[in-house]
């Protein structure tokens, strides 16, 4: 019979809401700091993401691919120590929701919510439709038939039909306890980690054999971001961090369910942020020393391969083994999708419980002790927009994704400047609360707002994305605006439905610290 520990709730019941913070009935103490970083990893899904970014980076900045990386490492750096703080004070598992409505009160801090929520539900599906074009891209390497089972997955009806089996096992995983989901994602991201980094040293090993397609000596300028050339390329390169940096703060949305949560889930953000950076810097470094950036058949310069360039290249790299890559891709996607969940069914769990949205979406498992409502809604509505969009349009779907990089900044920079507000009063107490409550989250946060900006404008041109457009207007332009035009939509519907949190009775501003966990 098995010993193994069942995680324990926080409460027996939720504490009652009377304007702090309180606990929600999540399993408290069952992530650790190891567990919490795993997730943060697997929700970045570094195998997928860095094969879809790297080519179009090295058609915009050559060889400082390196730099780009550490450029956008940055802001993401700054914005995780105003998180790591906030977090400090406010664990709550509705982090930015909680945290600017906190700081800057309910209709703030309600948006915010709702721009992790959207981002979040919106790359579900994309994660999800990844993993059907890998699962058949794999099987397709095993057959040895080229080219005719990876077809199959641009049928739209078993696309949607795999699409949404990848999807129920997911939201079956992530209904089930922490415990459960750490597990999962110990062996799903230790074999895509594994993977990667034989995929790096092997690709070293081929040039120092002299191997490689266009072998490209290691040189130091490509990490001098002087060297980049333009200003467009650099911010071409912040642009690009918001998408392969993106999924780390799922490590504070755990916040109620780690061991020593004031401390835990900001150590394990920063953790993974920086394991990100150095993974992607040895997969970058070897990529270009073995491929370089021409446009040659295998050049990384090539935009036959540049949507994929893990696939093209495993090959030469890995001979007999090239299956393998396209395995840890497909597990580095399902893994995130998975773990995805994670953010927007503990953010609209927090939701319900302080009253911003219906009494249902507070309904915790009492038997997981998980979010199971939300879980569940989450799931329907990504789901039904996959299917939907997959039918309408293939084009208007990545186009939405495409989009998603708005919602992401407008958050993210929300809750930086968040910490910089909510701690105002604290700014010169210390060198360390000038640095890490104001400096380090306000650069963060001016960053990300420009990027909004910017985006926001770019997107408006109609050769934007897909070059989709109505009336001369970028699709996607369009779609960002329609998103937050929604959220704008539903909140003053809650507001007239649910005054009582809009009136700042069930989560307070500045509530004292005796309130923090009641």
């Amino acid at each position: 019979m098995s010993t193994t520990p069942q995680p324990v709730p926080s409460t027996d019941e939720p504490a009652p809401v009377t304007g702090g913070l309180s606990q929600k009935g999540l399993s408290a103490g069952t992530v650790g700091l190891i567990g919490a970083v795993v997730i943060g990893i697997s929700c970045i899904a570094p195998a997928y993401t860095l094969t879809a970014a790297l080519g179009p980076t090295v058609s915009e900045v050559g060889f400082q691919v390196p730099a780009i990386i550490l450029i956008g490492f940055i802001p993401m750096l700054l914005v995780a120590f105003g998180y790591r703080e906030l977090n400090r004070t406010m664990p709550d598992s509705g982090t930015s929701f909680t945290w600017a409505a906190r700081a800057f009160g309910p209709w703030v801090g309600w948006m915010a919510g709702w721009g992790l929520i959207a981002a979040t539900i919106l790359v579900l599906s994309n994660l999800a439709g990844i993993a059907v074009e890998f699962l058949f891209l794999l099987i397709d390497q095993i057959a040895g038939n080229p080219g005719t089972i990876a077809e199959l997955a641009f049928n739209p009806f078993i696309n949607v039909a795999v699409c949404l089996l990848f999807m129920l096992g997911a939201t079956l995983i992530s209904y089930r306890d922490m415990q459960t989901t750490q597990k999962l994602q110990y062996f799903l991201v230790g074999f895509q980690v594994l993977v990667l980094l034989i995929f790096s040293i092997t690709a070293f090993v081929q040039v120092a054999q002299g191997n490689a397609f266009d072998a490209s000596p290691i040189d130091i300028s490509w990490f001098n971001p002087f060297a980049v050339g333009s200003v467009g390329a650099i911010v071409a390169g912040l642009s690009l961090s918001i998408f392969i940096f993106w999924g780390w703060d799922v490590t504070l949305t755990m916040n109620e369910e780690t061991k020593d949560p004031e401390k835990t889930p900001g150590r394990a953000a920063t953790l993974t942020v920086i394991t990100i950076v150095v993974l992607y810097l040895l997969l970058s470094i070897a990529l270009l020393s073995f491929a370089g950036i021409g446009t040659g058949e295998l050049g990384l310069g090539n935009e036959d391969i540049q949507s994929n360039v893990f696939f093209y290249l495993s090959g030469p790299v890995l001979g007999p083994l090239a299956f393998l890559v396209s395995l840890a891709v497909l597990t580095s996607s399902a893994s995130s999708l998975q773990s995805t969940f994670v953010s927007p069914a503990r953010t609209l769990l927090a939701m319900g419980h302080y009253g911003a949205l219906p009494d249902s979406f507070a309904k915790v498992s009492p038997r997981f002790f998980t979010p199971g409502y939300a879980t569940i809604v989450a799931s329907i509505v990504a789901s039904a927009f996959y299917a939907i969009m997959r039918f309408v349009s293939e084009d208007v779907l990545w186009d939405t994704i495409t989009a998603l990089g708005m919602m992401i900044c407008f958050y993210y920079g929300i809750t930086a400047f968040a910490c910089v507000w909510y701690f105002r009063k604290q700014w010169f107490d210390s060198t360390r609360m000038f640095l890490f409550t104001l400096l380090f989250p306000l650069v963060g946060g001016v960053i990300l707002a420009a990027l909004f900006v910017m985006t926001l404008v770019d997107s408006m041109n109609p050769d934007y994305g897909s070059g989709s457009n109505v009336g001369g207007v970028g699709l996607v332009f369009i779609l960002g605006v329609t998103v937050i035009a929604l959220g704008i939509v539903i909140m003053i519907w809650q507001a007239i439905k649910r005054p009582a949190f809009f009136r700042g009775e069930t989560l307070g501003m500045d509530a004292p610290a005796s309130l923090r966990r009641r």
